[in-house]
């Protein structure tokens, strides 16, 4: 009794200047949450409201180029010395990178990086090197590595600088600056068909660079680009991309004339980000002959050199005395057809491609298209041309 009494005192004594400075405080923290430092209302959101306003000088900028984009990024630099919200601002201006025209340009991504600050993310240690010290600010680096890959741009060594300056040697986004130098120069240059980069906004250009490609099966293609104002009768005046070899003009010599060829499309090929569509001028479908092995394919005794003697499409069948021989089925010979030409037309209309027959006959010397009935055969719906009454009889649709 005699020690909890005073104890009791004391705490009644205390309860009363405390209860005085509470309500003092609670005053205090009530104004300053109500009023900001320019005696504005503030409702909480400071913070959100200047990020939405630096996301947001993308989205309100008249003129969208590499130098109006690079000047958005100075901005944000300039504006605060700590340079809080970095990585919002990095993400937000990856998203409008597409909208400006730079995502394929490295000193933009260079810009970006840059806006980092250096020195405060190195891990000291490795723990926080294999734990990711700062994970977000690492990600969102990361990310931008990713979207450089995804548009083919590759790094060079002054990125490599850059990264290790934020990063240090042991961070993941200089990991990932590694993997896309060791990889990226292997398939840079790997595919057989090189394209220029950035490719042709032409497309007459990127038409040819597409019948190019499909035609580089047969090395003896031509490609010859028709005007269809020669075609007295043509109603759509435009331009079109024919590619067609030597062989292919034989085996259109060689089809039946009972039998329709067929003009089939639209098909799509991309190019590198562009796509364009084109025709293929080609037979019914056919069941191939199979090639007949008398002989036993595990006798070394005569061995046959294919290279030696006849055309490589009429070779000697190896062990027979006579001079039969049997003939190589072409590569434009395929399950679903035989292949005699391919197109692409600025218009994409049935009269141009009849424009394509036309010239086809006319000025690469088909012949035998003049004594064929040509079906159209579309995957999606075209616009409707009239025929005159003379070309009805061998052109249908």
């Amino acid at each position: 009794m005699l020690l909890t009494r005073p104890l009791r005192w004391s705490a009644s004594v205390l309860q009363l200047p405390m209860a005085r400075f509470s309500t003092t405080l609670r005053q205090c923290s009530t104004k300053r949450n109500e009023e900001t430092a320019d005696g504005k209302p503030d409702d909480g959101g400071g913070k959100q409201g200047s990020l939405i306003v630096r996301t947001n000088l993308f989205e309100s900028a008249a003129k969208k180029d590499k130098q109006t984009y690079i000047e958005m990024v100075k901005i944000f630099e300039k504006r605060s010395v700590h340079r809080r919200n970095h990585v919002e601002f990095i993400y937000a201006a990856l998203r409008h990178m597409e909208e400006f025209g730079v995502n394929k340009d490295i000193a933009v991504y260079k810009a970006l990086i840059d806006v980092m600050p250096k020195g405060k993310f190195i891990p000291t240690n490795i723990f926080q090197a294999e734990f990711m010290h700062y994970p977000r600010q690492q990600q969102c680096i990361i990310d931008l590595l990713e979207q450089m890959e995804d548009n083919g741009v590759m790094p060079d060594y002054e990125m490599e600088a850059m990264l290790v300056n934020v990063f240090g040697k042991k961070g993941h986004p200089v990991r990932k600056y590694w993997r896309m130098m060791y990889w990226m120069p292997k398939f840079k240059n790997l595919s057989p068909w090189l394209l220029p980069n950035p490719v042709p906004d032409d497309a007459l250009e990127l038409a040819r660079l597409a019948v190019e490609r499909m035609c580089s099966i047969d090395p003896r293609s031509k490609i010859q680009v028709f005007d269809t104002q020669e075609v007295e009768s043509a109603i759509d005046h435009t331009w079109v991309v024919s590619g067609q070899s030597g062989e292919q003009s034989e085996l259109l010599e060689a089809h039946d004339r009972q039998e329709p060829v067929y003009i089939e499309g639209p098909f799509v090929i991309w190019l590198r980000n562009r796509s364009i569509n084109y025709y293929v001028l080609k037979s019914a479908p056919k069941p191939l002959p199979p090639i007949e092995e008398t002989d036993d394919p595990d006798d070394v005794s005569n061995l046959h050199n294919p290279y030696v003697g006849l055309d490589l499409r009429f070779r000697k069948r190896p062990g027979s005395g006579s001079a039969v021989s049997t003939r190589r089925r072409s590569v434009h010979e395929q399950e679903d057809g035989i292949i005699y030409a391919i197109c692409c037309t600025g218009s994409s209309t049935k009269d141009s491609l009849l424009s394509w027959i036309r010239l086809l006959e006319k000025e690469s010397g088909n012949s035998a298209l003049s004594s064929l009935a040509v079906l159209f055969k579309f995957t999606s719906p075209t616009s409707e041309v009239m025929v005159s009454g003379a070309e009805t009889s061998t052109v249908q649709q």
